[in-house]
């Protein structure tokens, strides 16, 4: 993976939560994942296409999540109702655009976000790209970014499909 997508990771998750949460974000040396089982028991997910290739995952303890989300929504949510899920969602997509809005002279997608809610729970990548996890700390608790992300700016892309001739 090339290094140069963990720093909007890194800015992008200080600005949105000092943000939308007024809480401070203390990020630590990222490292290579070796597991595929996540981090922790809450996850957000959100896949990339274009330029960059791969998934953004935002893990947290149970209860460093429900902290997180309360503060997020102004009111204490726990997992399980119906809007936890929705607010995880919302933080990591929060999240992920405004790194892609980072990445120089790059056009990336973001999909819309999945969330998964377990203890042991893995989430499949590809296995030609390494995953790097930044670790944070946060007054909440500790959470972490997983980053496995392919740079596909300068690969060859499929030509457009030629245009249906028009019937006579």
């Amino acid at each position: 993976m090339d290094p140069s997508y963990i720093k909007p990771f890194i800015q992008s998750i200080q600005n949105v939560f000092s943000t939308m949460l007024q809480l401070p974000v203390t990020v630590n040396a990222p490292r290579i994942k070796e597991s595929t089982a996540t981090s922790f028991d809450v996850s957000g997910i959100i896949g990339m296409s274009g330029d960059a290739v791969g998934s953004v995952v935002l893990s947290f303890p149970k209860d460093t999540a429900e902290r997180v989300v309360s503060l997020f929504c102004g009111q204490q949510l726990e997992v399980g109702t119906p809007d936890f899920a929705d607010a995880v969602g919302e933080l990591v997509n929060m999240v992920s655009g405004g790194a892609k809005a980072l990445f120089p002279n790059k056009k990336v997608s973001i999909s819309c976000p999945s969330v998964v809610i377990g203890a042991g729970h893995s989430i499949a990548r590809q296995s030609d790209t390494p995953c790097i996890v930044i670790p944070c700390t946060t007054d909440c608790g500790d959470l972490v970014i997983e980053l496995s992300i392919q740079d596909r700016s300068g690969a060859a892309r499929p030509a457009a499909a030629a245009p249906a001739a028009a019937k006579a």
